[in-house]
């Protein structure tokens, strides 16, 4: 029975030495949570870069088009060749300088087709690459500033709560609750925008800011 009743109070001890030691850790472990995914669209640089790729995209397409409308108007000109170069109303001759010259218009049309296909493709893979760039550049910025922030506060993680994790169905949260607690989105956002240049569109972010200010102001009145 005294056999029993020691095992019982080891267990009893053992059981709470573990709750404490989970307290503490607990304790010990601070968290931090940011919405990454609202912090990268609203930062300026990120607006910045986007007008530069817009930019950039709209230059190509307009390159593009125009040599899509070399082609056409090559084709229709090969048309017309062929067309023409079976009129029996002019000579034999007539006819096979025509089809001569719809010969060498086909090589033209090949020849603007291989030049439109490989400047999409160039243009495709360097814009590709000038975005993933950009983003790392961005992306950057955000860590370097986030890890600042963790360790003046002691954090010792930061979860992002937009992310996302693949499903056979499409994609679910990773975070499914947070409390909101020590959420530093708003103040990681406001020290990137601190440094935006005069004159840069503002981002929905900030175009959000003017109406909460008159809301605090609203409901200290009331």
């Amino acid at each position: 029975m005294k056999t029993n009743t020691h095992i019982l109070a080891k267990t009893f001890l053992a059981v709470v030495a573990a709750c404490f030691l989970t307290a503490t850790a607990q304790a010990q472990t601070k968290i931090a949570v940011i919405d990454l995914k609202r912090v990268f669209d609203n930062y300026w640089k990120k607006k910045q870069a986007q007008a530069l790729v817009d930019d950039q995209k709209a230059d190509f397409d307009k390159k593009f088009k125009g040599m899509l409308d070399d082609y056409q108007k090559a084709n229709d000109e090969y048309k017309k060749l062929i067309e023409s170069s079976t009129d029996q109303a002019v000579s034999i001759e007539e006819r096979d300088k025509r089809k001569s010259a719809a010969e060498k218009k086909l090589l033209e049309i090949n020849e603007i087709q291989q030049t439109a296909d490989l400047f999409r493709k160039n243009s495709n893979e360097n814009l590709g690459i000038q975005v993933r760039r950009m983003t790392d550049g961005i992306l950057k910025d955000i860590r370097e500033l986030i890890d600042a922030k963790a360790r003046a506060a002691g954090y010792s993680l930061v979860i992002d709560t937009s992310a996302q994790t693949p499903t056979p169905v499409g994609s679910t949260p990773i975070v499914l609750y947070t409390n909101g607690q020590n959420d530093i989105t708003a103040e990681i956002l406001s020290q990137l925008n601190a440094g935006a240049p005069i004159g840069l569109p503002k981002t929905e972010e900030s175009k959000d800011k003017p109406n909460d200010k008159k809301n605090e102001r609203k409901e200290g009145r009331k």
